[in-house]
């Protein structure tokens, strides 16, 4: 499929052109539909030239995209199985061999894709959410093993890799109980740390920041829907406020999320929308896109970090540089899309 076209399914879409229209139209609903439980504003600054997130590629009920693996292909996760996305919006299976992974249950077994020989080199981690919590890990071959046994309350959230090191290069995972956030880091070889019990309460796509995002560098990164704040948390479990969105926020409505635009300036940006029924931002089950020269247009810059609300998506860029940190609206989706998991990079085809 050619990158730069939408797919049509039976059902109607709508075109990336008509998202900016329907930006103040997702903001009215939102304030009518939630009232005191949500906020429907938008405050950020806005870049002059907004890019729009467009369809790639239909799949039933995508969670998550990972990656990208040595091919330039990513992970998707997507109606409890792996399978491999290259970024032409082709889905092929995730492995030929033998077995397979199939998630066990739980509402949103986020993924994460190892590039650490410590770990497996293209091995994917996933959330285990029920019958046993913690995580799995998944070889390129398709060997399915329990990874880490996890006994924190709440439910589990949150998972990525540091690639910065400040973690020790370690597995990180995030449980929410209550109103707070759990964060856990695991070893190659299965151990678990805490790193803190006393986190904001954060969920969806969390990121390490990389070494250029200022003082914030190496520190993980994770979003609240509810209030549009996004924080950054350090090694020694302290929490920072870095910015607050300034989008619409609120339960299934407010950022969740995250990915660090890579070096690589010819990377597109794909995002998983799943269709969910009775939702106020129903979905569309399709995984979408925004190509690199659109996000260079919007002023995004490699190392900044996107954000995207799980309603609409909505995309802020932040840029870090000593201190300093800046928001700005870059990006707008469907109001229909109901994104979720992480935001991934890939090398256009």
């Amino acid at each position: 499929m050619n990158p730069h076209r939408r797919s049509q399914p039976a059902r109607a879409r709508l075109t990336a052109g008509s998202a900016g229209v329907l930006l103040a139209l997702l903001a009215a609903i939102v304030i009518s539909a939630c009232g005191a439980t949500a906020s429907g504003r938008v405050t950020a600054p806005r870049a002059s030239r907004l890019a729009h997130w467009i369809t790639l590629v239909g799949a039933l009920r995508p969670l998550d995209v990972a990656g990208p693996l040595s091919d330039g292909s990513l992970v998707l996760a997507a109606n409890a199985r792996l399978s491999l996305l290259t970024p032409a919006g082709k889905v092929v299976p995730f492995a030929s061999g033998p077995g397979g992974y199939r998630s066990p249950g739980g509402e949103e077994p986020y993924i994460t894709v190892s590039a650490s020989p410590s770990y497996g080199t293209g091995t994917v981690y996933v959330l285990r959410l029920t019958a046993g919590r913690g995580v799995v890990a998944v070889s390129p071959a398709g060997r399915v093993q329990r990874f880490a046994n996890l006994s924190v309350p709440g439910l589990l959230d949150g998972i990525t890799f540091d690639q910065t090191g400040r973690f020790g290069h370690r597995l990180l995972v995030t449980s929410n109980a209550g109103p707070r956030t759990i964060v856990e880091a695991i070893d190659p070889h299965g151990a678990v740390a805490t790193v803190t019990r006393t986190a904001p309460r954060v969920e969806g796509g969390i990121a390490v920041a990389p070494s250029s995002f200022g003082h914030l560098a190496g520190d993980l990164i994770a979003s609240s829907e509810t209030t549009g704040q996004i924080f950054a948390i350090t090694p020694q479990g302290r929490t920072e406020l870095l910015a607050n969105s300034r989008l619409p926020h609120g339960g299934d409505i407010g950022v969740e999320s995250e990915g660090f635009v890579p070096r690589n300036p010819h990377a597109d940006a794909f995002l998983a929308d799943r269709l969910t029924p009775g939702n106020r931002h129903p979905g569309d089950d399709v995984v979408l896109r925004i190509g690199a020269g659109a996000l260079r247009a919007a002023g995004v810059r490699p190392g900044d970090l996107l954000v995207s609300t799980e309603g609409g998506a909505l995309t802020d860029a932040i840029s870090c540089s000593g201190r300093a940190c800046r928001t700005r609206l870059v990006a707008v989706g469907p109001a229909i899309a109901h994104g979720e998991g992480h935001i991934a990079f890939a090398p256009a085809p």
